[in-house]
């Protein structure tokens, strides 16, 4: 249908054309962030999905100064800062607190970096999953200490250069598997995403607050200071890692694993390596190893799925 000027009607072009994501914002301009952080896309996509009845919690972590000074903060919803190692046991309390006072609807989410996760924070982490605490614990995960100068942390990847990592052959451990150790807790919700795949991550997000129990979201933050990569790159790297095999996205529901991406055809990893800083001392052996360990993964997931 169309108006005597030959031009479809205003309201018939928004009801057609609907957003992917939600426009609503609760993330305001004027953050910390580097240019092209993912942590703060990330934090943006979460909160479209959470919506304002929201507490955040957040120890030690890049997100302690993005946030922005006290009593000021760059999201529109209450934020209590905790101490490093204690995210998960401090949302707990929160929830406990919310609870005793009546409120059933508001949700509280643990927001950590990989060193407050994989490492210093695990075992309050730990023992939140085994309680089966009703929260969301989300770990965004740029692969090194980040705040305090890209230091290695358990998720940083085999070989990758950091500040205590300087040698020529980086790193010698490999990444902790994060995932696995919160699968092995028979968790009620665990899944993984990317800022290339912003509507998946808004629907997880959507999805894990209407679930009860423990919520795991583990999402893989390209951090171009630390990674030594240019800020326009960060959406680019994030879908290279997934179209590699690098980092699979995926939901666990009641222990059963579903490909939320699927990747029919798999690119070589040396594509999502190239252009990192941090990996530029890698050798063709060292892209060979990588390469074989992703498709050692892959195999793994289809006996799994067999």
């Amino acid at each position: 249908m169309t108006e005597g000027n030959g031009r479809v009607p205003t309201d018939i072009v928004k009801r057609a054309i609907k957003p992917s994501v939600p426009s609503s914002e609760l993330m305001t301009p004027g953050h910390l962030a580097c240019q092209g952080c993912a942590a703060t896309l990330s934090m943006r996509y979460a909160l479209k999905g959470l919506g304002s009845e929201t507490v955040l919690v957040i120890p030690a972590c890049c997100w302690t100064v993005l946030a922005g000074p006290a009593p000021r903060s760059a999201v529109g919803v209450p934020l209590l800062h905790a101490p490093f190692a204690a995210a998960a046991a401090t949302a707990c309390g929160v929830k406990a607190g919310l609870r005793a006072r009546g409120d059933q609807t508001t949700q509280v989410v643990a927001w950590a970096g990989d060193g407050g996760t994989f490492d210093i924070g695990l075992q309050s982490l730990s023992g939140a999953a085994e309680r089966n605490e009703d929260i969301i614990y989300v770990c965004y995960d740029n692969e090194a200490y980040m705040n305090t100068g890209i230091q290695r942390s358990g998720g940083t990847p085999a070989h990758a250069w950091t500040m205590t990592t300087p040698g020529s052959s980086g790193s010698d451990l490999p990444k902790k598997d994060l995932d696995a150790i919160l699968r092995a807790h028979h968790i009620p919700y665990m899944a993984t995403a990317t800022v290339a795949y912003p509507e998946d991550m808004v629907r997880k997000f959507s999805k894990a607050r209407q679930i009860k129990g423990f919520r795991f979201i583990h999402i893989l933050s390209p951090c171009p200071p630390g990674w030594k990569t240019e800020p326009d790159q960060t959406v680019r790297l994030s879908r290279l890692a997934v179209q590699t095999g690098l980092f699979m996205v995926y939901e666990v529901e009641q222990g059963k694993m579903r490909l939320s991406v699927p990747v029919p055809k798999r690119k070589p990893v040396g594509e999502y390596l190239a252009g990192q800083g941090r990996f530029k001392n890698f050798t063709p052996a060292d892209v060979e190893a990588v390469q074989k360990s992703v498709d050692e993964s892959w195999a793994r997931l289809a006996d799994e799925k067999a």
